[in-house]
């Protein structure tokens, strides 16, 4: 798998990575004993809610006084310097 995924990996990590490996399928193996039948599939075990306001539109701020403490705006945005490279 490391191979595939282009990983370098030592002799000391696939050996670790490996006994890693075979505890996750020996779980997956456990958990295919199960019986399911009837049982709902889901993504979460419990049920979520959006906790977030409603996106509905509304007025922004002014851009005059969102620029106005902006240490060097220019054409009604803001100027920020260029990435270094």
């Amino acid at each position: 798998m490391a191979r595939l995924a282009r990983l370098k990996l030592t002799d000391d990590e696939v050996e670790r990575m490996s006994g890693e490996l075979s505890g996750i399928l020996d779980h997956i193996e456990k958990m295919n004993e199960l019986d399911l039948e009837g049982v709902e599939p889901s993504s979460h075990i419990v049920a979520l809610e959006n906790v977030l306001r409603a996106d509905e539109p509304r007025p922004s701020w002014p851009r005059e006084h969102v620029l106005e403490p902006a240490p060097d705006p220019s054409e009604g945005a803001f100027r920020v310097p260029s990435p270094q490279a």
